[in-house]
């Protein structure tokens, strides 16, 4: 048995104290519940809040905080001594439940937006530094139960991962419950609880149960929603009085306006959607015709009148409406919002829809639209997509940023493969002077005709736009046959343009114009012409679906002119991301690095093995992202992806780290679960897309069992290098030192660690970002098993000692 698992690391004072293991472990899973929590509904808020790029820096600035309170408690560690460790405990927990309300009034009401200024920044930093400290709180705690309680390093660990685990279980059915606001007051609510747990003194238990309560009392009085609520978004006050419906759920926040005379479903504070309010009785001659004819989807409903569509993202219904009113009958719309297509479309909006989602040519799927269309048996006349997009970060946080498989290779493959023989794909975006979105709309649906078996399809595309593009941005629809368009075909398409003059036709197949649409669709490769183009517009696959960015290198670091459009903002992701690289990094030097370097590294040997800690901390950071990506399009929802993969790392993670104590404590072979991950994260890399789009139609149930098996077994094995590390590093003689010093050198060894761990997954969570934008997913996998073979490399300098 290792020394690690005999003895405790604390000093010999009062604070040593025994503690029933029972409680020791509650705590830390409660802690652990409540800080990842806190975290998860920090992103969602963010996203309505301030910009999705911002809620990218929530899950940087957590992980910051658990290792600065980490170091923290190190360097207070004489002062933190003189208490008993349930105490001082109980009182973390309280002033953790105390911090939260703070953040949340501060991320509420300080305004943030995308201007560049130093008041701004100033903002910007205010909400950060209030959202960071609930974290280092959390990571005191965790920092003194871990090195006061070292021989239930592996238990605690567990504790640990299993508390997050049922987090990731719980967030989506608490969004959908209490909102983001009440989710946020809940955390503190649980951190509370936690420390009622730990206290010893009456007095303390009764402050706990208090704060608790008081919180609860919050989250039942705002069960509504309306006393604390948004006040600032995208640094605009909100004018409550036009607001006549708001609702929170995993997905978004989404409320109903009233703009004028008509009403509008608004996502996030950002994108919005009109609900339609025309009687079909009286389309013929009305305003609603002329209007709705007159925008560029329309062009489907002039080809197809009478066709099936599948419409994707239907939001407020106005391509329903045109294609009811046109004489389709058939139209299945599949909307991946609960809210919109029931509580608002099919229930208090219903009368003022004139019942468009129920009407009996419609039927509605609450699901993701490839998912979905992936996995139907139906065949329709039409696939059509107008704007579909939201900004938004999910309750996957900005670890999705502003992927959309939507847009994919892969995608628009099962698009045409689910079209009769005469079918067409609709794609409306926005498009600007110097194009990019519909134009890689071209891109990717070319690519996608060319896999097909379409060797040259000049003929197969159709380019409308609304007007003349412009700086700010008009929507232009893409119509793509995997069979040429008929001259009869392009005779109605001319006819309804001389109806509607505002309708420009910016490519036809008899009459290209000479503009970068007829350039790329007559040039007929793709990658060539991106190469060439001031825009990256190159095709997107499943391996890096970034559609929405579209800057290439030159553009971000000379970002002139580059701020108009509506797609700056979405662009402005990747400078963000890459600001956001060198304040992390600044960060973990300033509150990690720093402050331990200037108390001094006690011996070389533990110099070097806290690489190892650097390189399991990157590994494991890097896999968990790239797995909520895989598993986005697999599970047919971003908050199912969420939740279903970090809730089997973590749980099985959990199981790993208990496991570990008696594996590896008897065979020393602290190398052989850094090998099992190395090689089967190399194996995932080849086979892992195959394995699940081969499954992506089978039913859920069958989709959760693949995805345990996917994720359990590697999971399990990823769950033992960091309490081994621990246990190896505790274990390890510092014989430079006399033995008074000992003890000290051991210690501050394993804040190290602890302190390392943080930094690398800090650093991680933005590189992996990066890594999967430039190379794609299959290469961030890859470095993850890169990290993990570093790992095995540096594993021999932890020297594991047994007695």
């Amino acid at each position: 048995m290792s020394a690690a698992t005999e003895t405790p690391l604390a000093i010999s004072t009062p604070a040593s104290e025994p503690i029933c293991e029972r409680l020791l472990l509650a705590g830390v899973a409660l802690s652990s519940f409540a800080a990842l929590l806190l975290e998860l509904a920090l992103t969602r808020l963010f996203s309505v809040v301030l910009f999705y790029h911002f809620a990218f820096l929530a899950i940087s600035l957590a992980l910051l905080g658990l290792g600065s309170g980490g170091v923290f408690a190190y360097l207070g560690k004489k002062w933190l001594a003189r208490f008993r460790t349930r105490s001082l405990l109980a009182w973390l927990c309280c002033i953790n439940a105390l911090t939260i309300p703070i953040v949340l009034v501060t991320v509420l009401r300080v305004p943030v937006s995308l201007e560049v200024s130093r008041a701004n920044l100033l903002r910007l930093t205010a909400i950060y530094l209030a959202s960071a400290l609930p974290f280092l709180v959390t990571g005191m705690e965790f920092s003194i139960v871990f090195a006061r309680e070292s021989r239930h390093i592996t238990r605690l660990y567990g504790a640990d991962l299993v508390g997050g685990a049922l987090a990731c279980l719980g967030i989506v059915p608490l969004l959908n419950w209490l909102g983001g606001p009440n989710t946020i007051l809940l955390a503190g609510v649980i951190a509370a609880v936690a420390g009622h747990i730990w206290a010893m003194s009456k007095g303390v238990r009764r402050l706990a149960a208090c704060v608790a309560m008081i919180l609860g009392s919050l989250v039942v009085g705002n069960y509504s929603e309306r006393a604390i609520d948004i006040v600032y978004a995208k640094g605009r006050l909100r004018d409550p009085r036009w607001v006549e419906f708001a609702r929170w759920n995993a997905i978004s926040r989404v409320e109903v306006d009233r703009q004028g005379d008509a009403k509008a479903v608004v996502i996030d504070a950002d994108a919005s959607t009109y609900i339609m309010n025309a009687d079909l009785s009286q389309w013929k001659g009305t305003d609603w015709e002329t209007n709705l004819m007159s925008a560029p989807p329309a062009l489907a409903n002039v080809l197809r009148p009478r066709g099936a569509y599948a419409i994707i993202g239907p939001g407020g219904g106005v391509d329903m409406l045109r294609a009811l009113a046109n004489g389709s009958p058939s139209i299945t719309g599949i909307e991946i919002n609960p809210i919109i297509a029931n509580t608002i479309m099919r229930d208090r909006y219903a009368d003022y829809s004139y019942h468009l989602y129920q009407q009996p040519e419609v039927t509605i799927h609450v699901t993701d639209g490839r998912s979905f269309i992936r996995s139907t048996r139906q065949s329709f006349d039409v696939v059509q997509m107008t704007l579909v997009d939201t900004w938004a970060s999910t309750a996957a946080g900005a670890f999705a940023l502003s992927e959309n498989s939507l847009y994919t290779v892969e995608a628009f493959r099962s698009y045409f493969e689910h079209l009769n023989s005469d079918g067409m794909i609709a794609i409306t975006r926005w498009e600007f002077r110097q194009p990019r979105e519909a134009l890689r709309v071209v891109s990717v649906a070319m690519e996608a005709l060319h896999q097909l078996g379409v060797p040259s399809p000049p003929r197969n595309f159709v380019v409308v736009s609304q007007g003349q593009l412009d700086e700010d941005g008009i929507p232009v629809v893409v119509l793509a046959k995997k069979s040429a368009f008929t001259p009869v075909e392009e005779q109605a398409i001319k006819k309804h343009l001389a109806a509607y003059p505002a309708l420009t036709a910016l490519y036809l197949p008899s009459h290209p114009e000479p503009n970068p649409f007829s350039e790329l669709i007559w040039r007929n490769n793709p990658y060539q012409f991106a190469q060439l183009y001031p825009y990256n517009v190159a095709p997107v696959t499943d391996n890096a679906p970034f559609f929405f960015f579209t800057l290439k290198l030159g553009q971000l670091l000379h970002p002139h002119g580059e701020t108009h459009g509506i797609d700056w903002k979405v662009n402005l992701g990747v400078v963000v991301l890459f600001a956001l690289l060198l304040i992390s990094l600044a960060a973990v030097l300033a509150f990690l690095v720093i402050p331990l370097a200037v108390r001094g590294v006690h011996s070389r040997q533990h110099a070097v093995s806290l690489l190892y800690f650097v390189a399991i901390g990157l590994g494991y950071i890097l896999v968990e992202i790239v797995f909520i990506q895989r598993f986005v399009l697999f599970l047919g929802h971003p908050t199912y992806a969420l939740t279903v993969v970090v809730f089997l790392l973590l749980l099985s993670s959990g199981a790993g780290s208990l496991a570990s104590r008696t594996w590896l404590r008897q065979t020393q072979r602290a190398w052989l679960p850094l090998l099992v991950i190395a090689c089967g994260l190399v194996l995932y890399v080849f086979i892992l897309p195959g394995v699940l789009n081969s499954l992506i139609g089978t039913p859920f149930l069958v989709k959760l069992l693949v995805s345990a098996g996917v994720l359990v077994p590697l999971g399990f094995v990823m769950g033992m290098p960091f309490p081994t590390g621990l246990r190896a590093l505790a274990s390890t003689p510092v014989p430079e030192f006399p033995a008074t010093r000992a003890n000290d050198a051991t210690e501050s060894a394993v804040e190290w660690a602890w302190a390392m761990n943080a930094g690398a997954s800090v650093l991680g969570s933005v590189l992996a970002m990066f890594i999967a934008i430039k190379f794609g997913l299959n290469a961030t996998l890859a470095c993850g098993a890169v990290a993990y073979m570093a790992a095995i490399l540096l594993s021999p300098s932890l020297q594991p000692r047994q007695s």
